[in-house]
């Protein structure tokens, strides 16, 4: 089947980046930083400049602009002054003319826009890749932000993570680096979440559900959907009065004690990751905003993380194994929660966690970087052939991102301890919940369903082994070994019945009338008694001083 001049042209652009990128010193400094390798290479060597990484990058188009976002909110892989130069696409691009905003307002809710707001700004709050924001008011007086997308971008995205998706499926089959770092699973992560971050409808959905997540938490604020106003294309929002955290003055900041916020905004993620399994997945400091009211606001709900019930225990089990300084325990967690490859080497990655969790033990709590430990985590389990769960990596960036807000609200904050302190709750609260009513129901249900299948499970066990069809398949390296394994058991086992007939026998014996007595008891029961005596010494001692030479 022929290719389109499109899809050519999409295909020339992104071999052209690759072929650029691919041997320059820059991938080689993000390869060596990200598997945690000593070399280091002087941001003076990179035969690439920032501004020329962001330059290219917005040439790409929206996807790779959103790439580039992304990448602007990991210090763990990409020097200081590129991740400066990156940040400045996450609200830089060309805006829309304010003709196309009415349009696009009018066709998707069927009205003027004058008629459905009594104010709104020609010119945008911000213009991102995929959409901007407009400052307005509603007809009954609210504030509010209405959120745009572009027109055509749906399309554009579609076939650029079509052509990226098809590029990492040939890096999979061709190359042992894309298998092992499971370029494929990582590519349709990206796709995933590109995707719903063009349903505005998600969207809302996702800030109606996160609010009511939070609504314990007083000094949080998630800005609450207008759903009369809030379509595919468009979203309509409270309008939230702030700044960025990280354009906060340092005399604001001298000024108020961001500490006790600072705790709660802590308690807050790690809820969501542990305990909702709903979580804000893109907490970078642009989507953070300080309220005049000194209250956090989380912004930009298009990228949220769904955790597993079963891997939300596991989260709970690392993080708690961390907290503890057990490296041992963090290991074994991360390999049960992962999938080995055919090559592998957990005990390399036994030891690279032993030694993350060590080194993190030594360092002062205001330099305590928990996200970037996690990432390195996950980048020695790519390097050891362990695939772990995206969910890994979406606990290592929320918390990368909130070393940085942290950094800048309370320096001195001990990262460490709050998260023993609400682990510790978070457990609590799970064991409580465990003990309700509706968990024992659940539980013996489950119970029920067992007991009803059992009786029919061994009907079929005991049937395959009367008609000689039970098989049993054993992987093991000493074949040998195992079977005089079973025959030791074997012995064992019989020797055991024949000791435990002879006391019964003994036994019945001993209430039947007899001449032949020894010390006025049944001679033969006597005897019996005393054989089973001797053989159960006999296997004890065999079983607790010659157990190899037992047979």
């Amino acid at each position: 089947m022929a290719l389109s001049a499109n899809k050519i042209n999409q295909y020339r652009k992104l071999l052209s980046f690759i072929l650029k990128y691919w041997n320059s010193n820059l991938v080689k400094g993000v390869t060596s930083t990200a598997l945690g390798d000593n070399t280091e290479i002087s941001s003076q060597q990179y035969s690439q400049s920032p501004d020329e990484l962001v330059q290219d990058l917005e040439e790409m188009g929206p996807t790779y602009i959103k790439l580039g976002q992304l990448l602007s909110t990991r210090p763990d892989l990409l020097p200081k002054a590129y991740l400066e130069a990156l940040a400045t696409l996450q609200d830089s691009a060309e805006p829309i003319s304010y003709e196309e905003v009415c349009t696009i307002i009018e066709d998707e809710i069927h009205t003027r826009i004058s008629h459905a707001f009594q104010e709104f700004d020609e010119k945008p709050l911000a213009s991102a890749s995929i959409g901007q924001v407009h400052r307005a008011t509603l007809r009954s007086g609210m504030k509010v932000a209405v959120k745009i997308q572009r027109p055509g971008i749906q399309e554009k995205i579609w076939q650029d993570l079509d052509t990226l998706r098809e590029m990492a499926e040939w890096a999979v089959n061709h190359t042992s680096t894309a298998r092992k770092y499971a370029l494929d699973e990582v590519m349709e992560d990206l796709r995933r979440i590109l995707l719903n971050e063009l349903n505005y409808t998600k969207e809302a959905q996702n800030l109606i559900r996160l609010g009511k997540n939070l609504d314990r938490f007083d000094r949080l604020i998630v800005p609450a959907p207008v759903m009369d106003y809030s379509t595919e294309n468009m979203l309509t929002m409270e309008f939230i009065e702030g700044q960025k955290v990280v354009d906060l003055s340092p005399v604001k900041q001298v000024e108020i004690d961001c500490t006790p916020l600072v705790d709660e905004l802590v308690e807050a993620y790690l809820q969501q990751i542990i305990e909702d399994g709903f979580v804000h997945a893109d907490p970078h400091p642009g989507n953070i905003h300080f309220t005049k009211t000194h209250k956090i606001a989380l912004l930009d709900l298009g990228m949220v993380a769904q955790i597993s019930s079963t891997n939300k225990d596991f989260i709970l089990l690392l993080m708690l194994a961390i907290s503890n300084d057990d490296g041992e325990k963090a290991a074994d967690i991360l390999i049960e929660m992962g999938r080995i490859q055919d090559e592998h080497n957990t005990e390399k990655f036994r030891k690279d966690i032993h030694q993350l969790v060590m080194e993190s033990k030594n360092t002062k709590a205001k330099e305590m970087k928990t996200g970037q430990m996690l990432i390195q985590m996950n980048k020695s389990a790519a390097h050891n052939g362990i695939i772990l769960p995206v969910d890994i990596n979406i606990l290592g960036k929320v918390l990368l991102n909130l070393d940085q807000i942290i950094a800048v609200l309370a320096p001195d904050f001990d990262l460490r301890d709050a998260i023993k302190k609400h682990i510790q709750q978070l457990m609590q609260s799970k064991m409580l919940d465990e003990l309700k009513p509706g968990s024992i129901l659940s539980t013996a249900l489950e119970t029920k369903k067992m007991a009803e299948a059992m009786p029919g499970r061994i009907n079929k066990f005991t049937e395959q082994l009367a008609n000689n069809e039970f098989t049993l398949k054993i992987d093991a390296i000493d074949e040998k070994r195992l079977t005089d394994g079973f025959q030791k058991v074997a012995n064992r086992i019989t020797l055991g019945l024949i000791i435990a007939a002879m006391i019964m026998g003994a036994a019945m014996l001993m209430s039947v009338p007899t001449n032949f007595t020894i010390l006025g008891y049944p001679g033969l029961a006597i005897i019996f008694f005393l054989f089973a005596a001797l053989g159960g010494i006999g296997l004890t001692y065999y079983i607790i001083f010659k157990d190899e030479d037992f047979k």
